[in-house]
């Protein structure tokens, strides 16, 4: 009979086995490697395409974030339904936002910004209750932002500037709501090429100078009022000079 210490090792090997890799740095030769994994996160290499169809579904957290990305997001990625971080910024992504998002309730974190996704920007991403942070700048989204004001608040994070044939309907949001793209005609095209204004939540801007969304508030003096008052006041010099000089020659 073996001693009984015997077995507490055994069982301690099993369980650190198992339980101990919660989190992986890939790289392309060992993607399929995520078995036990919660976390994967690309490094050392450009990554061409990624396919999640056969991924674990318990996966929480993905960062692909600058890897040389191109094609469509796959409708595989809503198979990660325990999915909670999603970074796909800064890649060469193309084509609209799969529906299958819709079916990651857990995602608190989406970021798809820096490439070139189109189409419009679909409404069920408000669907999910448990996002705070979402950052689709820098795209080619086109249309009406289908977002409400009340969803944009709950958010901590949100940017969708630099989209430039994306625009708002004004009678949806409040006039303090800066969001970095333009009001939307009655055709529901863009009245204007918006500003560059780099659009953020006041909990993600650290200035001091700012007003309720996060913004320095604008300068509203005109270069044209600095003239005016000065070609007055060199008027009124003027005419003071000229009063003084026929006030001298009458006296004498």
């Amino acid at each position: 009979m073996e001693p009984p210490f015997i077995y507490g090792i055994l069982i301690a090997f099993l369980l650190s086995a198992a339980l101990s890799p919660l989190s992986t740095t890939a790289t392309t030769t060992d993607l399929g490697a995520v078995k036990f994994q919660h976390s994967v996160t690309i490094s050392q290499t450009n990554l061409p395409e990624f396919q999640p169809q056969n991924w674990p579904s318990y996966l929480t957290s993905i960062d692909f974030s600058g890897k040389n990305l191109v094609g469509t997001i796959p409708t595989s990625i809503g198979n990660l339904l325990y999915l909670q971080n999603l970074s796909l910024a800064s890649n060469s992504l193309t084509g609209p936002i799969p529906s299958s998002i819709s079916e990651m309730h857990e995602l608190v974190h989406l970021d798809l910004s820096s490439n070139q996704l189109n189409g419009t920007v679909p409404q069920f991403i408000s669907d999910i209750k448990n996002l705070k942070f979402l950052n689709l700048e820098n795209n080619k989204f086109r249309g009406v932002l289908p977002f409400k004001e009340s969803f944009i608040s709950r958010l901590v994070v949100f940017r969708i500037g630099w989209n430039n044939d994306l625009c708002y309907n004004r009678t949806t949001f409040s006039q303090d709501m800066k969001l970095g793209i333009s009001p939307c005609d009655r055709h529901g095209l863009p009245i204007a090429k918006p500003m560059a204004i780099y659009s953020v939540k006041e909990s993600d801007c650290d200035c001091d100078d700012k007003d309720d969304k996060g913004l320095k508030p604008h300068d509203h003096r005109h270069p044209r009022h600095v003239v005016f008052a000065l070609a007055l006041i060199l008027s009124c010099g003027i005419f003071l000079i000229l009063a003084l000089v026929m006030l001298s020659k009458k006296c004498s």
